[in-house]
């Protein structure tokens, strides 16, 4: 091979020494039969056909040879060189005389061979194109290769650019698979040379062509305008809508006259959907849009016939603690508050008596077409019990009934005897003996309970009842049990400044006060001791029992004064000093079996 460019290199110098003689070769070795002068013209002559060149970088040659191995390219230096003809496989047209750009990478390697390659060559001017046109601002034109994690991979003259998924478009993209395989125009955003790293970006093109479009839509935004525009992202109280480059918000109230949950129900993602502008502030970058304001609202297309009175049938879309809203039509909603939902005057929780979802009858208590305002009541469906015929006769003075406890005040509780119907306990009508403080000493909500009717006032809705008038009032027994003299043994319960509280057998309660309290050894009776007591006053009316433990050692000892209206006390066959024996007294005998019955 270096045989023929010689030749060649000769040939030419020939055409242009015309005096050259090739007998001044004869038979002796190349360039033996030079002159000094003529050798050294010769060699600069030869040297000044070939090319000058530099390793690791780019330049054009020409194909001069082509086969099964190898391509064969001629760059201009002193010997061809070599380039696998795996290189050239997105080539198939190749052939001899075509210029192509290679790499040198060897001028000169073990063998004495030119080391060339198009592969880098390719690598090289393709990192020079990408760096102009990031530099430049320039679009270039790619294939999308694969997804990967968080967007695509782009081939871009060659080189693997990443595409981040927000990058693709200005909105949201769920399925980055349908554009594998596709061109796409992106523009270079970023560089790593020491990772070899290529960013591009695809949104970018889209922003510059929407800057036009929204710089147009804002400067024509009017309230009441109608456009069309598409669903971007939705959220739980609203949708973003895409008007060509400017985002709008579509509130969920703004989407139906109904009561939806979420937009999801009657919207999806990437819809075309009609909206009207409703508001926007002053620099146009908030957009208030509605949709159901381009039909007309439901209240006006609502019956002519539909009246206070008047029995509705809906569906339960909203239940709160202060009632639930039944929905008439789409856009229609009328309030059941929760004391029209039972004739109880009792409030309960609205729950207990409806669900959403629930489809139920109603009748119309009030009605606002004008303010667009309806409330409800389901309790008129049914008659009110206070107005029953046989109220006064079911609920007279003295009848017995059973109940459910409702309510528990300071006073007294409230009994439920039936829906609709409560009656009062005072507080003071549970215990003959007891004296309770608070009804939940004696009962807790939700406990049943046995009355009776102690008075009926049907006007005004109220019922008066008792639970101790179910049993004889026990007190006119223990008048003759306690007559004032009588000895009784009774414990200390509690003391205070005033006295002390004792405990009388059956249950009841008396009262001593300190001077009383005086021991026969001169000390005070203490809590917790068991000792007799001389029982110095009875009240039956007032249900008070004053005794004395010094009066049972000191005769002189005087019983407390008599209150004011005190009842007349009965005579007592019995002596002041006498203890009475409750067990052989026949009326004792049977309140005491009944009396042990109850707390049983």
């Amino acid at each position: 091979m270096i045989l023929g460019l010689l030749k060649i290199r000769i040939n030419h110098y020939m055409s242009e020494q015309k005096e050259f003689n090739w007998d001044d070769f004869g038979t002796k070795g190349f360039g033996e039969g030079y002159s000094k002068e003529k050798r050294a013209e010769m060699e600069a002559l030869y040297e000044g056909t070939l090319n000058e060149i530099t390793e690791k970088e780019v330049i054009k040659g020409t194909v001069v040879g082509i086969n099964d191995k190898d391509i064969i390219i001629n760059i201009g230096f002193k010997s061809d060189g070599l380039v696998p003809a795996s290189e050239f496989r997105d080539v198939p047209e190749l052939k001899i005389g075509d210029e192509v750009e290679v790499f040198i990478e060897e001028q000169e390697n073990s063998l004495g061979q030119l080391v060339l390659s198009r592969k880098k060559a390719r690598m090289v001017r393709a990192w020079q194109d990408i760096e102009d046109a990031l530099a430049e601002d320039n679009i270039i034109e790619g294939l999308v290769k694969r997804r990967t994690k968080g967007g695509l991979i782009v081939d871009i003259y060659g080189v693997e650019a990443f595409l981040p998924g927000s990058q693709i478009d200005v909105k949201p993209i769920r399925d980055f698979d349908i554009y594998v395989g596709k061109q796409m125009e992106v523009k270079v955003v970023k560089i790593n040379h020491t990772n070899d790293n290529v960013v591009v970006s695809h949104k970018v093109l889209i922003e510059k062509d929407l800057e036009k479009q929204k710089a147009e839509i804002l400067n024509n935004l009017e309230k009441g305008q109608v456009l069309e525009g598409v669903i971007k992202n939705m959220t739980n109280f609203g949708v973003f809508i895409d008007l060509g480059g400017v985002d709008g918000l579509l509130h969920i109230t703004d989407i139906s006259w109904g009561r939806i949950n979420h937009p999801e129900e009657v919207l999806n993602l990437d819809d075309k959907v009609q909206i009207v502008v409703l508001d926007f502030d002053d620099d146009k970058k908030r957009i208030s849009l509605g949709m159901k304001q381009l039909t007309a609202h439901p209240w006006d297309a609502l019956s002519a016939d539909l009246e206070v009175g008047s029995r509705v049938k809906g569906k339960i879309v909203n239940v709160a603690d202060y009632g639930a809203f039944l929905e008439l039509a789409a856009g229609v909603e009328g309030l059941i508050h929760v004391s029209e939902m039972s004739w109880s005057q009792h409030l309960r929780n609205p729950a207990d008596f409806v669900k959403v979802g629930d489809e139920i009858e109603a009748v119309v208590l009030t009605l606002d077409k004008d303010e667009r305002k309806m409330s409800l009541g389901i309790k008129q469906l049914t008659e009110d019990p206070w107005t029953k015929g046989d109220m006064v006769t079911k609920y007279a003075v003295g009848t017995k009934h059973k109940g459910v406890v409702r309510n528990l005040t300071n006073f007294g509780l409230f009994l439920e005897l039936e829906e609709g119907i409560d009656g009062l306990v005072h507080v003071s009508d549970l215990s003959w003996t007891k004296k309770i403080k608070h009804p939940s000493e004696f009962v807790k909500v939700g406990d049943e309970l046995d009355v009776a009717v102690l008075e009926l006032d049907v006007e005004n809705r109220r019922l008066a009842l008792g639970h101790k008038q179910l049993e004889e009032n026990p007190w006119d027994t223990f008048e003759s049990v306690f007559p004032v003299g009588s000895v009784h043994k009774c414990t200390v319960v509690s003391k205070n400044d005033k006295g002390a509280v004792l405990e009388l057998p059956y249950g009841l309660e008396g009262f001593a006060t300190s001077k009383n309290l005086e021991k026969e050894d001169g000390s005070s009776v203490e809590v917790g001791e068991a000792l007799d007591f001389k029982v110095t006053e009875f009240s039956k009316d007032d249900k008070r029992i004053v005794l004395s433990h010094t009066a049972t050692f000191k005769e002189e000892a005087k019983p407390a004064a008599a209150p004011k209206k005190a009842a007349p006390k009965k005579k007592v066959e019995s002596t002041p000093e006498e203890k009475s024996t409750l067990g052989d007294l026949d009326a004792l005998a049977e309140l005491k079996e009944k009396m042990e019955g109850g707390k049983k």
